[in-house]
């Protein structure tokens, strides 16, 4: 049976301004779709696994043409769930130098941020599922958002099915009246495979690297710093097998290095560092990674240090494509993998 990967969370128009014109500057936006759990799902189908998307959207044209392009992509979309009143918008004005990229969300009471317990069979959508993927955007969005996902997670570990997690904290999404901190631990604690940044284990869990500080970096990451943040995740959440931290160190917004750590069965994998000058698009780099990751860990289920090569490869190339989504095919990856970054033209 092949390999079938489920996500679930909110897919969004976005609208953004274009050659690194600032809002007022810009008459235009250009509209494409995206979403964290969606980008994993359309980097996974592109790498040829069967990738399952859920998510709830209204019944209009928007969320139709939503629907084709994932499909184009060779996302299934069979369980995604019809109801509400709108698609959500965010609005992105891409950085350059040392002015930062910014985004403005528009979507309070979207389709999915009024969803509710029940409104999902998990049983049905998990029953032949190997992998269920989501991240904290979704329980950000409302109560019954973080609700259903809990649900989700409660039925993929009853079946069986292996549970990822991006802690993708977003400090101006959490608007209901709760905390990440009061949410996010009953759902992590879940999971077999935990991901996040450098700083998304302190905002949410409180753990960090000793004398750590993100905005001192200049670009350089220590690696090594990242083991006690994995080792004190995995004494929080006992039940987890992985923890992965992605290191990005930012020289300014178009010029990033790259790596993360792997951290299993009391050993620390790190990957090769990527020095990437010239950035795209940086939106959706962590969910390339998690896509590259999960395929990794799916492929190659016996070395963790080519499923981190895999996924830190993988969304090197990301930022080098527009939008949200990683267009890339596994032999683009593992020709990066191999040392070919040249760029040469294929013939």
């Amino acid at each position: 049976m092949k390999t079938k990967v489920v996500t679930f969370g909110e897919i969004m128009l976005r609208l953004a301004t274009p050659d690194y014109l600032r809002f007022n500057q810009s008459s235009s936006l250009t509209a494409t779709f995206g979403g964290g759990e969606a980008n994993v799902a359309v980097s996974l189908a592109n790498y040829g696994l069967k990738a399952e998307f859920v998510t709830r959207i209204p019944e209009n044209d928007i969320a139709r043409a939503c629907v084709m392009d994932l499909r184009k992509y060779g996302v299934g979309t069979d369980e995604i769930i019809y109801g509400g009143e709108r698609l959500g918008i965010y609005f992105l004005e891409t950085g350059a130098v040392a002015r930062a990229s910014k985004v403005v969300y528009d979507r309070a009471h979207s389709s999915i941020a009024d969803i509710k317990p029940g409104m999902i069979n998990w049983e049905e959508v998990l029953k032949d599922a190997t992998w269920f993927h989501w991240t904290g955007i979704t329980p950000a969005l409302s109560q019954g958002a973080a609700d259903a996902c809990l649900e989700a997670i409660g039925v993929a570990n009853r079946l069986g099915v292996t549970v990822s997690c991006d802690i993708n904290y977003r400090k101006n999404l959490w608007k209901y009246g709760k905390e990440a901190s009061e949410v996010m631990p009953a759902l992590v604690a879940g999971c077999d495979i935990i991901l996040g940044n450098e700083e998304d284990c302190e905002k949410v869990f409180g753990v960090k690297p000793e004398g750590f500080d993100v905005s001192a970096t200049n670009g350089e990451v220590c690696a090594a710093e990242f083991e006690s943040v994995c080792t004190q995740m995995m004494t929080m959440f006992p039940r987890a097998k992985k923890v992965i931290v992605t290191l990005r160190g930012s020289i300014n917004a178009n010029h990033n290095t790259w790596g993360g750590v792997l951290y299993s069965e009391g050993s620390l994998k790190q990957s090769k560092r990527y020095d990437i000058t010239h950035i795209v698009d940086r939106v959706g780099g962590g969910d390339s990674f998690m896509g590259g990751l999960v395929y990794g860990l799916i492929t190659y289920p016996a070395d963790d240090q080519k499923a981190l090569e895999f996924a830190v490869a993988a969304s090197c190339l990301k930022h080098t494509i527009y939008g949200d989504f990683n267009q890339v095919t596994v032999e683009e990856v593992e020709k990066l993998m191999g040392g070919d970054a040249s760029g040469r033209v294929s013939r």
